[in-house]
């Protein structure tokens, strides 16, 4: 059981994510070249964008907000050599739900869905942690 497929699995998505964002921005780009300097700061640029550019924007910088702790996790879990069922089922749990909270952010944008999503995946995420932690209090 290899516990790095699930973190490729969240880089993938990543990449997925970045690759729509790209389509989104370069149109306007090229739109609006040599006119760019009022989007120094992304802070600048947000209220002028359409809610749906917003939201691939937002969920773009969520995935390297909680997600950068599940890859410390599955590092750590991976050098310890615990990569056992569980771990894989909560690391594989994660990652979908993450994927699915995506979708909902770049989509409808429903933030009751989402926040649902979200504590879901973290509650996998945690239990990863303890489970690591206990391990270690325990040996």
């Amino acid at each position: 059981m290899d516990i790095l497929f699930p973190m490729l699995g969240m880089i993938a998505w990543s990449g997925v994510v970045l690759l729509i964002l790209l389509c989104q921005r370069i149109p306007a780009v090229v739109k609006n070249w040599g006119r760019l300097q009022s989007a120094m700061h992304s802070d600048e640029l947000r209220p002028n964008l359409p809610d749906r550019m917003r939201y691939v924007t937002d969920n773009y910088n969520h995935l390297f907000e909680q997600p950068t702790l599940f890859y410390a996790a599955v590092i750590y879990i991976f050098l310890s050599g615990h990569s056992d069922q569980a771990n894989m089922i909560l690391a594989w749990a994660y990652v979908a739900l993450r994927v699915i909270h995506s979708l909902i952010q770049i989509t409808v944008n429903n933030v009751s869905w989402r926040a649902a999503i979200f504590a879901v995946s973290a509650f996998c995420l945690l239990g990863m942690i303890a489970r690591e932690v206990a391990k270690v209090l325990l040996a």
